[in-house]
């Protein structure tokens, strides 16, 4: 079964769309209806969503598992439950920022799962961690095991910071 694509989603497609320009000496499409994007825009959407994530690597498993198993030590937890996005976004800058700065190599980002198991935080987080600003300290992220929050909640590594 097919769905309606998001409104945040219809907007990511509109700034991939105005990219696009005609080759020349070529006719390009005719106008299409309004309709027309919303039944594109879901798998292209989709698409682009997924190669934003794969800018942040996936933990490597058997990190993974000494950060599930506190072998390595997770250095600190931001709870972001109840926060709009852009305070969301500041607050895991500044947090991810001081933690780098201080040396930690694992730190656990609790977004929650939202009221039906899809919530806004849990779905920008990664994008947010993919994000230029930040790039430079995340080595990768990964969901976190269920005694630390599951799907509510992940893991991110830190890259060790130059000497």
């Amino acid at each position: 079964m097919k769905r309606h694509p998001t409104p945040e989603e219809l907007h990511l497609w509109g700034k991939v769309a105005a990219t696009v320009h005609p080759l020349q000496n070529r006719a390009g499409p005719q106008p299409q209806t309004l309709d027309a994007p919303a039944r594109i825009a879901p798998a292209r959407v989709a698409e682009a969503a997924k190669a934003l994530r794969e800018r942040v690597d996936a933990i490597e498993p058997n990190r993974r598992h000494r950060i599930a198993r506190e072998r390595e030590e997770i250095g600190g937890r931001i709870d972001l439950h109840g926060m709009t996005q852009d305070r969301a976004r500041r607050a895991l800058e500044a947090f991810l920022q001081r933690a780098w700065d201080d040396g930690w190599r694992a730190v656990l980002v609790i977004t929650g799962k939202g009221v039906q198991g899809d919530g806004v935080l849990r779905r920008r987080a990664p994008d947010w961690l993919g994000a230029p600003e930040v790039s430079h300290i995340v080595a990768g992220i990964s969901e976190a095991s269920r005694r630390h929050g599951g799907e509510g909640a992940l893991y991110v590594a830190l890259k060790r910071k130059p000497r």
